[in-house]
């Protein structure tokens, strides 16, 4: 009951936030929801099917490209090149997923940095398109739907970023607790059981691959509309280290814990670039820090202690309840 009071609290926060927080902290955050929605799109495949991905950034930088292209090219409006971005990214990830889910474990892994390197690849040889290493600018913000153009302003974007999360979340909570849900978690656990009940398991992890690319791609598109740019740098290795870092920290298979983990990594990479040119060193010092002593994340550790208060609670609460009936059958 506490953890549904506090997510309605930080979503009604987050809602209300435009009206009390300056430009600059408005940019962040809308960049923190963007990469929250990365994040959560990870923890589908690292957390629920143990799945890990190395080449995770692939999806989010084809969304941004495709994103750009659309943009620059077209006169959709900007909610549909979002979604439209999406999809497209998730097709392509049908034989992605096809072609990784042939093998398991480290190759599996291996398999997924080398689409992702390939993308990088593609994106700084083919300049006609991409741009190559300086990449697509000046990206616009179509008008919505009907005219609209709140979705043109910083906080009419923020809220439309923040829906996008929102939706997702719900989405993914859903098909999680779902029979779906079950076999992932059971892929997770011990697929050679999941086989042996008569499952198709790569057609679930091509199913759950595709999806988180998907959102993947969401995030890739929110964020090239949002930064006005799409450059090969989005397709790195290193945006994809960078993203399983935060589903470790926030911790996996949990679809919030993930966003925790961007929001910290983001405000400590900041903090920390303040302070020094090697604040990379100290963020590394930090994950193994989590990694050995809080395995199940910041979400593991603010559970623990919400436990512990209730049931300090209902200790007291049954130990005065049985010193008022001891009393009264004295």
């Amino acid at each position: 009951m506490q953890s549904k009071i506090i997510g309605m609290l930080a979503m009604l926060a987050l809602i209300f936030a435009p009206q009390y927080l300056p430009v600059y902290a408005m940019t962040l955050l809308t960049e923190l929801v963007i990469l929250a929605l990365f994040a959560m799109s990870l923890d589908l495949m690292v957390g629920y099917t143990k799945l890990v991905s190395f080449g995770h950034a692939g999806a989010y930088g084809l969304g941004a490209y495709v994103c750009a292209l659309l943009s620059l090219h077209t006169s959709i409006p900007l909610p549909f090149v979002v979604l439209l971005s999406a999809a497209i990214v998730g097709i392509v990830a049908i034989g992605i997923a096809w072609s990784c889910t042939m093998a398991t474990g480290v190759s599996f892994a291996m398999l997924t940095l080398a689409f992702g390197q390939l993308g990088y690849a593609v994106a700084i040889k083919w300049v006609s398109v991409t741009g190559g290493s300086d990449g697509l600018s000046g990206i616009p913000r179509r008008l919505g739907p009907f005219g609209w153009s709140v979705l043109t302003t910083k906080t009419g974007f923020y809220l439309f970023a923040l829906a996008c999360l929102f939706g997702s979340y719900f989405f993914c909570r859903a098909l999680i607790r779902a029979p779906f849900g079950q076999v992932l978690r059971g892929i997770r656990e011990n697929e050679m059981k999941v086989l042996a009940l008569g499952y198709n398991t790569r057609r679930y992890k091509i199913a759950i691959v595709s999806l988180a690319y998907l959102f993947a791609g969401m995030a890739g598109a929110l964020y090239a509309s949002f930064a006005g740019f799409a450059n090969p740098e989005m397709l790195f290795w290193t945006v994809s280290g960078q993203v399983l870092i935060m589903v470790i920290v926030g911790g996996k298979g949990t679809l919030i814990g993930p966003m925790l983990g961007a929001v910290f990594f983001i405000m400590v990479e900041h903090k920390l670039s303040e302070l020094t040119e090697t604040w990379g060193l100290f963020m590394g010092i930090i994950f193994i820090g989590f990694v050995m002593f809080a395995p199940d994340g910041i979400l593991g550790i603010l559970n623990k202690k919400l436990f512990v208060r209730s049931s300090k609670h209902v200790s007291h609460q049954t130990s005065g309840a049985g010193n008022a009936s001891g009393g009264q059958s004295a």
